[in-house]
């Protein structure tokens, strides 16, 4: 664990209880909805950005890290505009991120093995955490669930928990039950709490497996699929009550899967798409709306290559 500067502010415990102060905050209301009608369903990025993960907390403001040099920027989802907040340094990345209440942003760090906190509303780097070597790991989204901030590796059969506060060290748990590692690809990618607060949902890319995970002892257990076989190059995750929207990257599809009460299954409800997706990676919910970063992976990444956010319709 290597930290650059002071650490964040102490953290309350976020239990399952608070499912109903997480859809305030994120935009459930009518009158979120009633006002957004308008809003800019696309919004530019800046050329050779890079983006990969997206987040928005309890204001109109979306969060995107960039792969070129893990910057962050903030756009405004009332008017499209946009600037970076966070500059980023050559040679590191921000691949998944999320913003606390307290107003941090916990980023994975990706190939350079590290997880960092940014201040959302200044920009300072608050603090850096060494989880992994950077040879051989990749470590690629985040949740926030309870003292802590869970990282996914998608090079490694391992999560990295974060402490959300002053109190409290990294810790690393080995997957294992059901949990399947595969050579030589993307395995463990997006990752949400369970709709009970007490567990981990994590979708594996490759062959297509989702996987409850228990977060006191690494147990993962797959969860069974309705309707479709894998979901193969499954990426970020978004959960709404039991509803869990899983993000087929290279597919240009979101699927959206009911899960039962337990997390045994998950059944497909349906898909989204739309003309706008260009290998979209993670998404994130205002209101009635989904909004998702397109990562263009299958165009040539360049320091020209243009890039977009989009907004879609939550429900049909």
């Amino acid at each position: 664990m290597n930290r650059n500067h002071s650490r964040p502010s102490r953290r309350a415990v976020l239990g399952g209880a608070a499912l109903a102060a997480l859809a305030a905050t994120t935009g459930t209301g009518a009158a979120h909805a009633a006002s957004a009608a308008a809003w800019p369903t696309e919004f530019p990025l800046p050329d050779g950005f890079l983006p990969e993960g997206i987040t928005i907390g309890g204001r109109p403001y979306a969060y995107m890290g960039s792969r070129a040099n893990g910057a962050v920027h903030r756009t405004d989802l009332r008017t499209g505009e946009g600037r970076i907040v966070h500059e980023g340094a050559a040679g590191t990345a921000a691949i998944g991120l999320k913003l606390d209440r307290d107003g941090l942003l916990y980023v994975a760090g990706g190939g350079g093995g590290t997880a960092k906190v940014v201040d959302s509303r200044t920009g300072r780097l608050v603090t850096t955490y060494r989880l992994t070597d950077p040879t051989g790991h990749f470590v690629n989204d985040v949740v926030l669930l309870g003292d802590h901030a869970w990282f996914t590796d998608s090079r490694d059969n391992v999560l990295h928990a974060v402490p959300r506060g002053r109190r409290g060290e990294v810790r690393s748990l080995r997957l294992g039950g059901d949990w399947v590692q595969t050579p030589d690809v993307n395995n463990a990618n997006g990752i949400v709490d369970t709709p009970d607060g007490r567990g981990l949902i994590v979708v594996s890319s490759l062959p297509g497996r989702l996987y409850r995970v228990d977060p006191r002892t690494g147990h993962a257990t797959e969860i069974a699929l309705r309707g479709t076989e894998n979901v193969a190059n499954g990426d970020g995750l978004l959960r709404v009550g039991r509803t869990l929207y899983v993000v087929l990257n290279r597919q240009n599809l979101v699927g959206v899967f009911e899960l039962d009460a337990e997390v045994r299954s998950a059944t497909l409800r349906r898909t989204i798409t739309d003309p706008r997706f260009d290998v979209p990676t993670t998404a994130a919910r205002w209101g009635d709306r989904l909004y998702l970063v397109n990562a263009r992976f299958t165009t040539p990444q360049t320091p020209d290559t243009t890039f977009t956010g989009v907004a879609v319709p939550l429900r049909p």
